[in-house]
């Protein structure tokens, strides 16, 4: 069976996929797209994904035939199934899980991608007080749901490792790591959330797939 293509950058949306793939243990081939240089505007990107964000993927054996799938958590869904892992088959679990991760999709990307944005790339850009303190209100607002949702679990669905951790981990991650916003987001407060990522952070398999097309 001809490998997975996957085509990537490591933000939190590329590391989601990079996280699923190593995790579930599926052979792929990683394509690193520098969107910094316009690679997401090129062939053969283009034609994967007319959209050009990344990430995206070519599964070469999906039911006898080549399919190209993007958004990171329609990717995460087509490998959960295809793997047998990380969404369980129990309906309500499973609901659960599909749950959180378009809670993601719909709200921590866009809000935290916005907080970033407002706090490490456009201040000199935005004079106005306002898109910061939107996004962070909004920010801190999602963080406390998230933070709320993991009391008293180890996981985001129950005790099991899913794909809606997947989804959700690289993004509370950035806020740190990359955005370099621990102080102003008090993200020391959310004991639950730290917890969680310290537990996630112990996993080889998702400290791998943080690094795939890292540049």
């Amino acid at each position: 069976m001809s490998k997975i293509q996957l085509y990537s950058l490591a933000t939190p949306n590329g590391q989601k996929v990079g996280i699923a793939l190593e995790e579930m243990g599926l052979e792929y081939e990683p394509h690193t797209i520098n969107i910094m240089k316009g690679d997401q505007f090129q062939e053969p990107f283009v034609t994967i994904n007319p959209n050009s964000k990344i990430p995206a993927i070519v599964d070469p054996d999906f039911h006898g035939e080549s399919i190209s799938i993007i958004e990171s958590g329609a990717i995460l869904l087509h490998l959960a199934d295809k793997s047998g892992k990380f969404l369980s088959k129990d309906p309500k679990s499973r609901s659960e899980t599909i749950q959180w991760l378009f809670f993601q999709m719909g709200g921590v990307g866009p809000m935290f991608g916005q907080f970033g944005h407002f706090f490490k790339f456009a201040k000199d850009k935005c004079d106005h007080p306002y898109p910061l303190d939107r996004y962070k209100t909004e920010t801190k607002r999602l963080l406390s749901v998230i933070e709320k949702r993991l009391d008293g679990r180890t996981f985001m669905v129950g005790d099991e490792y899913s794909i809606a951790d997947m989804a959700i981990f690289p993004w509370t991650l950035c806020l740190d790591k990359f955005y370099e916003a621990n102080e102003i987001l008090e993200l020391k407060a959310y004991e639950n959330i730290q917890s969680w990522i310290a537990r996630i952070m112990q996993r080889p398999a998702t400290q791998r797939g943080l690094e795939v097309c890292k540049m």
